[in-house]
């Protein structure tokens, strides 16, 4: 959900404050508001058009009530909506002392002096890049071949997504969040140190096509818009990788892994629902291993949920939380390590609902460096039977099924075989990589 603030001084209107957050519930058919199966945005919880939420101070009741009784969580839509709020204030009161400080005039002449700065910046970045344009597709888990097609010069980088696959169930994206996808991947390319604002991305195009994933339109659903972005952020370095060696990563697990769990509480009978992004591993660059058990791009200051937290209060417990053993991502410097978590349900009648992508194409080695592994999630039954899942709504699970989240190691960067052996022999130690494994892609053995 967006809220947003307009910050007026002497009647003057100075700047918008706002921030956006992912509320636990906001109706839909299922709860949690994420379906894979959703097929139209109706389906995937209430819609607020801009709306005021207060009218000369005072709070308008009814839109605060029509967000209420709109979901399954009100207590914690109440809560969150509140602290949404309490940060559009901090926000304003923030921009007014500037204003205050140094006048309406110069404040905002050094906001436009930043935007102009910003794109000074990209354009300089741009001028150090060889011209040239670069088509590139690639295989998604369901078998889709996406593309896009990068053109560089001194004046803009363009990005063509418009030949790409019809929009489809609930795994699309905007126009808008498409542009913010490519604006992460071109700020990581060309300039990561320069702010990033509004001014840096004027040299960039994107041109997509209406009705395609790229660029859903009404009524199609977007619930999973995440794993269509995110992916398409990696798609674009991955096409950089192969014409700009050394200058990207390899591919990271590339999803926001988002895990829905809920149900009656084992103790208060209430419902609760927790919705948890995952972290997994990132790819190696040159120079330097991948770090493990971090978020995915699109997640920004995102924290996930302690286990203590989690136990406290949702209705599970979490019996494991370790990085993942299995191998993948080895290489002269190595992709970063996936985790492995495992929550067990204490009630009857709970659900699971996921999203993953990378479920079964791995992220991807640069240079000789392996690929990684792979996304998924396993439920493991109190009778030992065990399922997989990558996308799936509303998966039952009772006392003692267990949640077993797996997210992919990140891809390797160069050969193994050129790995420095005393990082081979701390890899061992700290459990990164079996023995038998690292006498196998490494050539190291240990005593």
């Amino acid at each position: 959900m967006v809220l947003a603030l307009p910050v007026f001084h002497d009647e003057h209107l100075v700047a918008w404050v706002a921030n956006i957050a992912h509320w636990n519930d906001v109706g839909g058919n299922v709860p949690g508001s994420m379906s894979s199966e959703a097929t139209e945005i109706f389906q995937e919880g209430i819609r607020i058009p801009a709306v005021k939420l207060f009218d000369e101070a005072r709070p308008n009741q009814a839109v605060f009530d029509i967000l209420y009784v709109n979901t399954r969580l009100p207590d914690f839509l109440r809560g969150d909506l509140w602290a949404g709020i309490a940060g559009l204030r901090i926000g304003e009161r923030r921009i007014l002392e500037l204003v205050e400080k140094y006048g309406t005039e110069t404040f905002e002449a050094a906001v436009a002096d930043f935007m102009d700065f910003g794109e000074r910046r990209a354009r300089a970045a741009l001028k150090t890049i060889p011209n040239g344009s670069y088509s590139f597709e690639e295989e998604q888990d369901t078998g889709a071949i996406h593309k896009v097609t990068l053109t560089i010069s001194d004046e803009e980088f363009v990005v063509d997504l418009r030949a790409n696959p019809l929009q489809k169930g609930s795994s699309n994206s905007s126009r808008e969040g498409t542009e913010i996808a490519i604006q992460l991947a071109f700020k990581s390319f060309t300039d990561p140190e320069a702010p990033g604002n509004g001014g840096f991305f004027r040299p960039l195009k994107v041109l997509t096509k209406p009705g395609t994933i790229f660029h859903v339109q009404e009524p199609g659903a977007l619930g999973y818009y995440s794993e269509v972005e995110i992916r398409l952020f990696d798609m674009v370095l991955r096409a950089l990788a192969a014409h700009f060696p050394g200058a990207v990563p390899a591919g990271n697990f590339a999803s926001i892994c988002g895990t829905v769990v809920g149900g009656p509480h084992p103790v208060t009978g209430r419902h609760y629902t927790i919705v948890e992004p995952q972290v997994g591993g990132w790819g190696a660059w040159e120079g330097a291993d991948g770090p493990s058990g971090q978020f995915s791009g699109f997640h920004g200051e995102t924290f996930n949920c302690p286990a203590e937290v989690a136990e406290a209060r949702y209705g599970l417990s979490v019996d494991q939380a370790t990085l993942n053993a299995e191998p993948g991502g080895e290489g002269q410097w190595r992709g970063g390590k996936g985790i492995d978590v495992h929550y067990r349900v204490l009630a009857d009648n709970n659900f699971l609902s996921v999203g993953y992508t990378r479920s079964r194409i791995p992220p991807w080695g640069v240079a000789g460096g392996l690929d990684g592994s792979t996304n998924y999630v396993e439920v493991r039954r109190a009778n030992g039977s065990k399922e997989r899942y990558a996308f799936a709504t509303n998966v039952v699970v009772n006392r003692d099924d267990v949640i077993r989240v797996v997210t992919a190691n990140g891809g390797g960067f160069g050969d193994p075989k050129l790995r420095d052996p005393v990082s081979v022999a701390a890899d061992i130690r700290d459990g990164y990589v079996t023995p038998e494994r690292a006498a196998a892609v490494y050539g190291v053995t240990t005593e």
